[in-house]
């Protein structure tokens, strides 16, 4: 029996030296997969932030050109705001893109031609949806085919933004400014409210369309809610430099449109998110901005002269445009030919006093 009793005990001690064995191996190959595990994913990490400079501009930009090295060019921007001296601005330094599409171009691109676009050829882009020799010509190769639908939903519109700001980070330009193809941009003025602000700081400037800040819900988390302002793209809005390199690591390489779809908001809302709700950098009002929302009778013709930007739009048979005095309505129904021979006389099509 004793015998038998030794026999067991051997066999259970050789049993747990085993499992205790077993348990170390397990432990050591735990840490050693965690570390490995650890290991690849910063890799992958680092892999994929080196991607984003990687991406490419639209194919309606230019496809063969990659992205400077981001951090090179925000360290630029923080040692030139360090310098006791502001860099200057001029009008040259001015990037505006106009969204506009086809079938807008005869209508509105005319008017747009005609009037304002007069005054800064070399600082305004149109970004359209499809190739048309005839206004690239008028525009002196100022027309971009972004390949974007022609559509008026969310994702072409965020589509169209992306190209705008794409466009502008491959510039030297200073301020990027948008606008659409039935604002009135005063630029004279534009030009003195961005000369009042540092290219080198972070500006969003624009107005608002709503009374209150947005509420959404957090799509990471549902039982959360977002609240941000956000600049109408129907006034116009601009970027400072300093601010658009900021957003390029999340917007760069048309990204705008991957948030507009994961936040299921149209293009100048989600500028707004990605400024004011990502970045933490609040939106200025401009009070002289002025979207087609606005009733524009209402704004005075003695201070027009000090506005900013202009828009029009028709509901049913009722036209929402400046009340000014000028060309026939028959002829100016947005009553734009009329506003520019207000602000500038000299225009050779404007009635000589």
């Amino acid at each position: 029996m004793h015998e038998i009793d030794s026999k067991m005990r051997l066999k259970l001690g050789k049993v747990v030296q085993f499992i205790f064995l077993a348990s170390c191996l397990l432990f050591f190959m735990t840490i050693t997969y965690i570390k490995t595990d650890r290991a690849s994913a910063e890799a992958d990490e680092k892999n994929d932030f080196a991607s984003v400079w990687q991406e490419r501009v639209p194919q309606s930009l230019d496809a063969s050109k990659e992205y400077e090295n981001i951090e090179a060019e925000v360290r630029k921007v923080e040692v030139i705001k360090r310098t006791t001296t502001k860099a200057p601005f001029s009008q040259d330094d001015l990037f505006i893109s106009v969204k506009t599409t086809l079938n807008y171009h005869k209508p509105r691109l005319d008017l747009i031609l005609k009037t304002w676009y007069k005054l800064a050829r070399d600082q305004v882009w149109f970004f359209t949806d499809s190739d048309d020799p005839e206004y690239s010509e008028k525009t002196n190769g100022h027309l971009i085919n972004t390949n974007c639908s022609a559509s008026h939903n969310r994702r072409s519109l965020c589509c169209k933004m992306s190209a705008e700001f794409d466009a502008f980070l491959e510039s030297d330009r200073k301020w990027f400014c948008h606008f659409d193809d039935d604002n009135y941009v005063n630029v004279p003025k534009l030009v003195k409210l961005l000369q009042q602000r540092s290219w080198q700081d972070d500006w969003y400037l624009g107005k608002p369309s709503i009374r209150a800040p947005l509420e959404i819900l957090n799509r990471e988390n549902l039982t959360q809610k977002l609240s941000f302002w956000f600049a109408t793209g129907g006034a116009g809005f601009c970027v400072s430099r300093a601010l658009a390199l900021k957003m390029m690591p999340i917007v760069g390489g048309g990204r705008i449109t991957t948030i507009g779809e994961n936040i299921r908001l149209p293009d100048d809302v989600t500028m707004g998110y990605i400024i004011e709700h990502l970045l933490k950098v609040r939106l200025s009002v401009i009070e002289e901005f002025h979207s087609h929302l606005e009733p524009m009778k209402f704004l005075k013709p003695e201070k027009l002269s000090e506005q900013i930007s202009f828009s029009y739009s028709k509901y049913e048979n009722e036209m929402n445009a400046l009340n000014i005095e000028g060309f026939d309505r028959r002829v100016d129904p947005t009553r734009f030919l009329s506003l520019h021979c207000l602000l500038f006389p000299n225009f050779s099509f404007c009635p000589k006093k």
